[in-house]
């Protein structure tokens, strides 16, 4: 991502990490935390548009599955978590 991921951002990365996030197979996913809606579905499509998270398994359009970080997403986490 060119710009720097802002708090809400980087909860929800820790929460794909954590394997508590679900994502909708599509162009612009939604985010599903602890079974619960994500407040901001435009920052789930930014990190989905930025190459951090994907789905783990490829579903029909419109069907969740489970959320992960990419290799990318790994790398922003972690140097996050190293910084702290």
């Amino acid at each position: 991502m060119d710009t720097e991921l802002n708090r809400r951002a980087m909860a929800m990365l820790r929460a794909v990490g954590a394997g508590r996030a679900e994502l909708t197979c599509s162009c612009e996913p939604d985010l599903r935390v602890d079974g619960l809606p994500c407040c901001d579905q435009a920052t789930a499509h930014q990190l989905a548009r930025a190459g951090l998270i994907q789905p783990a398994r490829v579903v029909a359009v419109g069907q969740w599955t489970r959320a992960e970080l990419t290799a990318e997403g790994l790398r922003v986490l972690g140097g996050t978590l190293a910084a702290a």
